[in-house]
């Protein structure tokens, strides 16, 4: 039996991606716990986009606070939040990928502007992406001065 691709959470993909992940816990899953089925399914999510989704879903499965009952209920959740959220998604994985390197501080700010216009990401969250991607040498200066 194949199993699923590596999904990379993209809106034509979600389709394909619930199909083989159905088939492949129906023949072989069956009988396990849905947050084992769950976890199973996280495993094929390991492109950088789907990356803050799955995480949020681990998060939730850590603190017991899973929502799914059944496994049709997760997949439905994927494929209602990854088929909307495909852009922001991508711009969220955009923005986390980002560093200043060679770059000036403006253009630096002017790609972080771009990536984040639709990741909604705002405010204090925002800020800490953008000094994440700052060159340590520069951030390290910047907190030195008064």
């Amino acid at each position: 039996m194949v199993r699923p691709q590596n999904f990379d959470g993209s809106s034509r993909r979600v389709a394909r991606f619930i199909t083989a992940c159905k088939l492949y816990i129906w023949m072989r899953m069956r009988g396990a716990p849905v947050e084992e089925q769950i976890q199973w399914m996280l495993l094929y999510m390991q492109v950088e986009a789907t990356y803050v989704w799955k995480e949020n879903i681990l998060e939730d499965l850590e603190e017991g606070l899973l929502e799914y009952e059944t496994v049709g209920e997760f997949l439905a959740e994927i494929r209602k939040k990854l088929r909307r959220g495909d852009e922001e998604l991508v711009k969220v994985a955009e923005l986390k990928r980002l560093e200043q390197g060679g770059k000036t501080i403006e253009k630096f700010v002017q790609k972080s502007r771009r990536a984040a216009r639709r990741s909604r990401y705002e405010r204090r969250p925002l800020v800490e992406e953008l000094k994440r991607g700052i060159n340590t040498m520069i951030c390290q200066r910047f907190m030195e001065s008064e």
